[in-house]
């Protein structure tokens, strides 16, 4: 069976948006990818971008690996500026690459779209993304005050990225790898490689002068080389107990650079901003909350179909039946925030196989009002074997999070 994890995609943050108007929902004709899904979402202080593929306004997808790059980067663009923005507007990226080893090529792309100040990044190697071979999502801030990118002193890194990007309000934190940031070498030992991709995270929140306090969503992201249990013990030991960052744990294909293990998230500047949520009805945790509050944004980790309770278990055979347990399930912890689907500007969702994408969006779309919110759609695994355990328990076919504004949305 697989493995379950609590999934937050898509690092796509919000922000503190006490002295905007009400939220927007993006209005515009819709492109060649998005009959399904909005393609963006304009939430105020900052405009979510789902997931772009290397699709071509007839249809047609290149067949060079950089075209592709270039092509998604341009969907992207396209997407940036119905929100009435630029590329310059753009603070977080997050690449899913069905060959890893064209890695090195993307960075070349990504240098030219960005040639000063890049954005923070993240990329995983996985299984299936719905137009191959490269997706793109992306995050924009509207107001470019206080954003600055953030290097670490001696650290050297491709000039494609950026380690950190503050805006007004966060840290945006690009992917920071289990390897020693002078030489690039990944120690054998999966515990020495966990407590290096942390030391970089806390390094780059350092650096922008905030601690792992200031914590509000972490995504690990790891190969199936390294044990979850391993992250797990070593990541507990940087938190709060019971007032952890909102995370998610990420089974993915492979990572750059031969790394099994990286740790990217968002963290808030304020700390008095910073509110964990957790139903009453559940313990804490020494590895994660439920959600966390940076301001008026809640930052979800994902929930799959897994049902609660003393003979808890994912009981459900399909995709869409799955799924409304999955909705139930981040309900409870919107309510808690004394929210509703309503407030949900951006998700991720989390296939065991990209080809029920269909029927996931049709239940899917019932729970929101049109347009949807932005949302990305990955499949970052091998599908698993679908036949029930000797305890009736399925694996997780999907699994989604979500980002969500306090404020009401204006329709």
């Amino acid at each position: 069976m697989k493995r379950i994890f609590l999934f937050v995609g898509l690092l796509g943050a919000a922000a503190f948006l006490g002295a905007q108007l009400p939220i927007a929902r993006a209005q515009s004709a819709p492109g060649p990818n998005e009959a399904l899904v909005s393609p963006s979402f304009d939430a105020g202080d900052y405009v979510y971008i789902s997931g772009q593929g290397p699709r071509l306004a007839d249809g047609t997808t290149p067949t060079k690996f950089s075209d592709q790059v270039r092509q998604s980067l341009d969907n992207v663009k396209r997407q940036v500026e119905r929100a009435g923005l630029t590329l310059d507007h753009v603070v977080y990226l997050q690449v899913y690459l069905e060959d890893i080893s064209h890695y090195s090529e993307l960075n070349e792309v990504f240098s030219a779209y960005f040639p000063k100040d890049p954005p923070a990044r993240g990329v995983l190697g996985v299984a299936r993304v719905p137009e191959p071979s490269v997706q793109i999502t992306a995050v924009a801030v509207r107001d470019l005050k206080g954003q600055q990118p953030v290097a670490v002193p001696g650290w050297t890194l491709d000039k494609a990225y950026s380690a950190g990007m503050l805006t007004h309000d966060r840290l945006f934190v690009s992917s920071m790898p289990g390897s020693d940031p002078a030489t690039g070498a990944v120690p054998q030992n999966p515990v020495a490689q966990v407590g290096l991709a942390l030391d970089r995270l806390t390094a780059v929140l350092e650096a922008a002068g905030l601690t792992n306090a200031n914590m509000v969503f972490v995504n690990p992201y790891l190969t199936p080389e390294l044990s979850t249990r391993v992250m797990n013990e070593q990541y507990a030991r940087r938190f709060e107990f019971g007032n952890t960052p909102a995370r998610a744990t990420i089974e993915v294909s492979s990572l750059p650079e031969g790394t099994h293990i990286v740790f990217t998230g968002v963290a808030v500047r304020d700390l008095g901003r910073r509110k964990a949520i957790r139903p009453k009805n559940m313990p804490p945790s020494p590895t994660a909350s439920p959600c966390v509050f940076a301001g008026d944004t809640l930052y979800c980790s994902a929930k799959s179909g897994f049902i609660p309770g003393p003979n808890g278990g994912v009981y459900a055979a399909t995709t869409p039946s799955q799924l409304r347990q999955t909705m139930r399930n981040q309900l409870d912890n919107l309510e808690e925030a004394s929210m509703d689907f309503s407030q949900v500007v951006s998700t991720t969702v989390y296939l065991d196989n990209i080809s029920d994408t269909e029927p996931f969006i049709k239940v899917y779309s019932e729970y929101f009002k049109a347009p949807l919110p932005a949302q990305t759609v990955v499949q970052q695994i091998r599908s698993s074997n679908r036949s029930p355990d000797a305890e009736g328990h399925f694996p997780d076919l999907e699994q989604m999070s979500l980002i969500a504004i306090r404020r009401p949305l204006k329709n």
